[in-house]
């Protein structure tokens, strides 16, 4: 990738070079998934939580025009006080580059670009899928053909919990994305441990997750890993509660014709409002939670 389009920071590129772990991370959180100055506090602190397992974090977002890889810590704050950043997927990357825009990058445009940098592991909140009512909309996240398109292992609390987790895991079978589980035979839900579904495989180990990776990419295969890593004990949100705040926010982005890549941060918005910000705290503990998964398995497949 030609340089003018990307930047790698001499510190995510001296990692990369000496073999040490390095763990992406996105910045729709920042400027889309959760309020300031909550979400800026939060990536912050997910740069702290993969130090602090041994690994080097590399945030990633797009300003002038340039995909940075390693945001510096005046490089975060741009972004998140930047005036309408655009919120960057995979259709909208390369316009929002020529037009010299800030930008935060979705998982989509992370998994991009962090395959470009040479990064295998990316940790994130919850991926994007196929929503609720792709009869009628035909919506479905860039994030899934991502995950069939570049090699990277993402590690999130599984699909959005606004979404529609059954068609998004048969979407994802059809694609060839592997979906592993990490301490749990069932794909995490988001703001619950379990969604009922099946994983591909179950794993209670780095070491034997990392050892599945490593044969993925070994033998061919295309594209990335899912890594299904629950949300902690103690910090799901009920059921009901959960349920009745999405089907609520549905509605009203329904009533006020909210659509395309508007349509996410609205009805995550919505959710929090329902749930008396409960959602927020839910989302701050699984993205915590999967930094240091990520990192853990950045580490092991070092070796």
């Amino acid at each position: 990738m030609p340089s003018p389009y990307l930047f790698v920071s001499p510190r995510i590129d001296e990692a990369i070079r000496s073999g040490r772990a390095v763990v992406a991370l996105e910045t729709t959180l920042v400027t889309h998934g959760l309020p300031h100055p909550i979400g800026l506090d939060a990536a912050r602190g997910l740069e702290a939580a993969v130090r602090e397992l041994g690994a080097e974090p590399a945030t990633i977002g797009v300003l002038a025009g340039v995909v940075h890889v390693g945001l510096g810590p005046a490089e975060l704050d741009r972004l998140a006080r930047a005036e309408r950043p655009r919120k960057l997927n995979l259709g909208n990357l390369a316009a929002a580059v020529g037009q010299g825009v800030d930008g935060s990058t979705t998982v989509s445009a992370t998994c991009f670009a962090a395959a470009r940098a040479g990064i295998r592991v990316f940790a994130t909140g919850g991926i994007g899928g196929v929503h609720r009512d792709v009869i009628d909309s035909f919506d479905i996240s860039a994030d899934l053909g991502a995950l069939a398109r570049f090699p990277v292992a993402v590690v999130c609390a599984g699909v959005k919990a606004i979404l529609d987790l059954p068609r998004t895991v048969e979407l994802l079978e059809s694609l060839g994305v592997p979906v592993y589980g990490f301490g749990t035979a069932s794909l995490p839900a988001f703001y619950r441990r379990e969604s009922g579904l099946p994983v591909d495989a179950r794993f209670d180990d780095i070491a034997s997750l990392a050892r599945a990776i490593t044969a993925h990419v070994g033998m061919g295969l295309p594209g990335g890993v899912l890594v299904g890593s629950p949300i902690p004990d103690g910090h799901e949100l009920a059921v009901g509660e959960e349920e009745d705040a999405i089907a609520r926010a549905i509605e009203a982005a329904a009533h006020a014709k909210i659509r395309g890549r508007a349509l996410t941060p609205f009805l995550l918005d919505r959710v929090r409002e329902a749930t008396s910000g409960r959602s927020v705290a839910a989302n701050l503990a699984l993205l915590d939670h999967n930094a240091r998964v990520a990192a853990s398995l950045a580490l092991a497949l070092r070796t």
